[in-house]
């Protein structure tokens, strides 16, 4: 890695003005006051005799805590947040012309995601409002968006043609093995699939989003904090979606007619395609006010997940009831150990990496120790399971998940409990995880494309 000393001085003043940037409360202007009063110490250094490196690391020293200053502009300026959430123009034209072009581009790619998911009704797949969608469009969901999110993130990265079409390769292997295995519309391996594919196909994403340099330093925890920032916005835009589509009903249903026609048909599944990349562009271009939801969430969360989990572990050791190892059980137990995992991402990504251990950083390893119980517990559960009635593509996909998320849980309390006794920096802990990310996504790929063959399609 290379140190502030071996960089030259506009490059180190470049990076920090990119850091500044990324403070809720500061907008462009405030970032160009503060790099003046830098510029200033810098030139009083210089006089006093420093090089450049000594000068910049002194200036930045008398700069002060980011984090204060960024809260003492919030509290002069405290209408900002609002103003903006709103998507407006930059003052310039080269700017606004950019804007545009891009929100021109995002646009025609929520379309272009909108009509993939009616696409299929021309060959004879429909979505048929009053009935149950075809197992079809579960187990292709992800590959109505994700491809053209791809696109997105490879046209806004400045990627070339021929290096972005390589990206193509898994989402076209993902459509293989999900439609050409001879899979029943209500089989286990279909149903696996249809949990696994996104799961699978999101790493492509992440590889577009951090322009093909998945080990350069911060892209894969940036990617991290861009998956949760979408999902803020994704849950926020269905809960208008939600508002909207009662409010059509209401208003139709006024004069007599039904729009559940439309509203199953059209709204619904058009609007959920569109929204993930609407969401994607609200995340790229307002990251300065999302960017702090997702670890506020994570402080919220955190003390009530560890209380659930310890409420379990002592109602199940108190009256000695077993784990139910059925698929609905096995995947509300996964979901919730991936939660805790999320926890834990969300909660490294925010944290300084400098400061000591203190109580929340014990609250997250009580967390991890609860989880790593409950895995463990679950983990037992399926072996039984499977030592009584043999193995199932469930039982299998189950104890795989479950030994994944063992591994990370394990290991990241073992980190955690070096941190607090000081023998390890934070960011050891922060490395584990980003490079963990990968094992989720060749998992699932696993499931994906071994399973169906191997347990004969059922």
């Amino acid at each position: 890695m290379t140190s502030v000393a071996d960089r030259p001085l506009e490059e180190q003043i470049a990076q920090w003005r990119a850091y500044v940037r990324r403070r809720q409360a500061l907008h462009g202007p405030d970032v160009d006051e503060l790099e003046g009063h830098l510029r200033d110490q810098l030139t009083a250094l210089h006089e006093a005799g420093l090089n450049d490196d000594e000068a910049f690391l002194v200036a930045v020293k008398r700069m002060g805590n980011l984090d204060a200053l960024s809260r003492e502009f919030a509290r002069a300026h405290s209408e900002r947040l609002w103003k903006q959430l709103v998507v407006a123009p930059d003052t310039t034209d080269e700017s606004a012309t950019t804007t545009r072009t891009e929100t021109l581009i995002v646009l025609g790619l929520a379309i272009a995601a909108a009509v993939a998911i009616k696409a299929p009704t021309l060959f004879g797949v429909p979505l048929d409002p009053n009935g149950d969608p075809p197992i079809f469009y579960f187990r292709n969901a992800s590959l109505f968006a994700f491809p053209l999110l791809a696109i997105y993130f490879v046209w806004k990265r400045g990627w070339g043609v021929a290096r972005g079409l390589w990206l193509a390769l898994p989402f076209a292997a993902g459509a293989v093995f999900a439609n050409v295995y001879p899979s029943g519309p209500r089989s286990d391996t279909a149903v696996l699939t249809t949990l696994h594919l996104p799961i699978a196909l999101w790493l492509a994403v992440g590889v577009a989003y951090v322009r093909g340099r998945w080990f350069a330093d911060g892209g894969r925890m940036n990617f991290v904090r861009f998956s949760g920032e979408l999902a803020i916005y994704y849950v926020l835009i269905a809960l208008g979606g939600g508002v909207f589509t009662a409010f059509t009903i209401m208003m139709f249903a006024a004069i007599d007619m039904k729009a559940d026609w439309f509203v199953a048909g059209w709204l619904v599944p058009c609007g959920a395609a569109g929204a993930v990349l609407i969401g994607s562009w609200l995340v790229e271009a307002k990251q300065s006010v999302i960017e702090n939801m997702a670890p506020v969430l994570t402080r919220l969360f955190t003390p009530l997940f560890t209380l659930l989990l310890l409420a379990f572990l002592v109602t199940m050791a108190w009256t000695g009831s077993p784990i139910n190892v059925k698929r609905e059980v096995l995947i509300g137990f996964d979901l919730l150990l991936a939660v805790v995992v999320g926890l834990v991402l969300y909660a490294v990504s925010a944290r300084d990496p400098q400061a000591p251990p203190d109580f929340f950083d014990a609250l997250q390893l009580l967390l991890v120790v609860s989880a790593l119980v409950v895995d463990a517990v679950a983990l037992a559960a399926i072996a039984a399971r499977i030592s009584e009635f043999g193995f199932t593509a469930n039982r299998v996909a189950a104890l795989g998940e479950n030994l994944i998320l063992l591994v990370n849980l394990t290991w990241s309390a073992w980190l955690y409990a070096r941190f607090f006794r000081q023998r390890i920096a934070f960011t050891v802990l922060e490395q584990w995880q980003v490079t963990y990310l990968p094992v989720y996504s060749a998992w699932a790929t696993l499931v994906v494309a071994v399973f169906p063959p191997v347990f004969g399609y059922r």
